[in-house]
C-alpha cells in the first residue's frame, strides 16, 4: 500500500538548517522520496516558504516557515520509488574514502557518476552515499565535480563544517589540482590561462561555457608532466572554480581535454588507446581542517583505466619524466 501523509506540515527552519538549499532540505525531510518528485512539488508551488513559491536553489534562512504538502509516496518497487544502490557502486564508494573524521569526508568520486540526482539522473553520489551510510545524520557536498570527472570530492558531516568549507573555497584557501590528458603536443612547460568564462544557460549542450570578455574572471595553471607526439599529460591548478573551467581553458589553448566530446572532438588515436571517458581527474586537495585548522593534503591516484591509456601511448618524450601509478586497490 502507498505510504500516505494526510495533512499539511509546517516546519520552522532552525539556525542549524539555515543556509541549505530547499531541495536538499526536502530530501532529508521526505526520506525516500525521489529527487524528481521533489522538483515537481517545487515547480508546481506545492511547497511554500513563508507563503511564497521557491526554486530548488533557494537557500533557507532561520525562522522561515516551510509548508510541506500531504504526500502519497510511490509504492516500493515502482519505477519512481526504486533507487537502490547497486552493490558494485556501494563497494566502490566505500573503498574510495580517502579521509574521514566526525566532521569531514573526502572520497574519490568515480567517473560517470553525477554528484546529484535529477530529472535525468535517478541516483547521484550524494543520494547513494546517504543510502549506504545511514549512520550519517547529515552529509552534504562542499563543492562539485562534473559527472565524467573522477577524483577528490569534499563533503561536510555537520552544517557548521560545511559553512567553513564554503568559506575556505570562496577565499581561495583550498588548493585543487587535477591531472588531465590534453590532445596534441603542448610545447610550453608552464601555461597559465587567464581568460574570463561566460555561462550560457540557453546554449546547446555542446557549448554551455565559453571564453568571453563579459564573463567571470577565471585562471588555470597548466604544467606539463609528460609529452607524446599527439598528447600531453598535465597538472592543472585552479585559482578559480568556474563551471567546466579546465575543459574550456584547455580548448582555449588549442589542446582540449582528451575524451571531451563537448568542448573538443573525437580522437580516434586515443580511442584506439582505450580511452572511453573524459581524461580529467581531481588528483589532490589541500586545505585546513574546518574545525581544528590542521593542514590536510589528500591525493587520489589515477585509476587503472586511465593509466592503461598512458601505457598504450608508449614511452613519453625525454622532457616528460613524470611517472603515474595506478591506485593500489585497482
Amino acid at each position: 500500500m502507498p505510504d500516505t501523509a494526510s495533512r499539511v506540515r509546517y516546519h520552522q527552519v532552525d539556525p542549524d538548517e539555515a543556509g541549505q538549499r530547499i531541495d536538499n532540505f526536502l530530501l532529508r525531510q521526505l526520506k525516500g522520496l525521489p529527487r524528481s518528485r521533489i522538483y515537481r512539488l517545487l515547480r508546481k508551488g506545492e511547497v511554500r516558504v513563508d507563503g511564497g513559491r521557491a526554486k530548488p536553489t533557494r537557500r533557507l534562512a532561520a525562522g522561515e516557515v516551510v509548508r510541506i504538502p500531504p504526500l502519497q509516496r510511490a509504492p516500493q518497487g515502482s519505477a519512481e520509488g526504486s533507487s537502490e544502490v547497486p552493490r558494485a557502486l556501494a563497494q566502490r564508494l566505500r573503498r574510495g574514502i580517502l579521509y574521514e573524521d566526525e566532521r569531514l569526508l573526502i572520497l574519490d568520486k568515480p567517473s560517470g557518476l553525477a554528484v546529484h540526482g535529477g530529472s535525468t539522473v535517478r541516483l547521484g553520489l550524494i543520494e547513494a552515499l546517504r543510502k549506504i551510510r545511514p549512520d550519517l545524520p547529515f552529509v552534504e557536498l562542499a563543492h562539485r565535480l562534473d559527472q565524467e570527472t573522477s577524483g577528490c570530492l569534499m563533503l561536510g558531516k555537520r552544517r557548521s563544517t560545511l559553512r567553513r568549507l564554503h568559506a575556505q573555497i570562496r577565499d581561495h584557501r583550498v588548493e585543487k589540482r587535477y591531472t588531465a590528458l590534453l590532445q596534441g603536443r603542448l610545447e610550453t612547460d608552464h601555461c597559465p590561462v587567464d581568460a574570463p568564462l561566460l555561462r550560457l544557460p540557453g546554449a546547446p549542450r555542446e557549448r554551455q561555457v565559453r571564453v568571453d570578455p563579459d564573463g567571470r574572471p577565471a585562471r588555470t595553471e597548466f604544467r606539463v608532466l609528460q609529452r607524446w607526439e599527439e598528447a600531453t599529460l598535465v597538472e592543472a591548478r585552479l585559482e578559480t572554480g568556474r563551471t567546466h573551467q579546465i575543459r574550456v581553458h584547455a580548448r582555449h589553448l588549442g589542446h582540449p581535454v582528451a575524451g571531451d566530446e563537448r568542448y573538443g572532438e573525437r580522437c580516434e588515436m586515443l580511442r584506439d588507446a582505450g580511452l572511453r571517458r573524459l581524461f580529467l581527474h581531481a588528483s589532490k586537495l589541500q586545505l585546513n581542517h574546518p574545525e581544528t585548522g590542521e593542514s590536510i593534503s589528500v591525493e587520489a591516484p589515477l585509476d587503472e583505466t586511465l593509466t592503461s591509456v598512458l601505457e598504450h601511448l608508449g614511452p613519453a618524450a625525454q622532457d616528460g619524466p613524470a611517472v603515474v601509478r595506478p591506485r593500489e586497490d585497482d
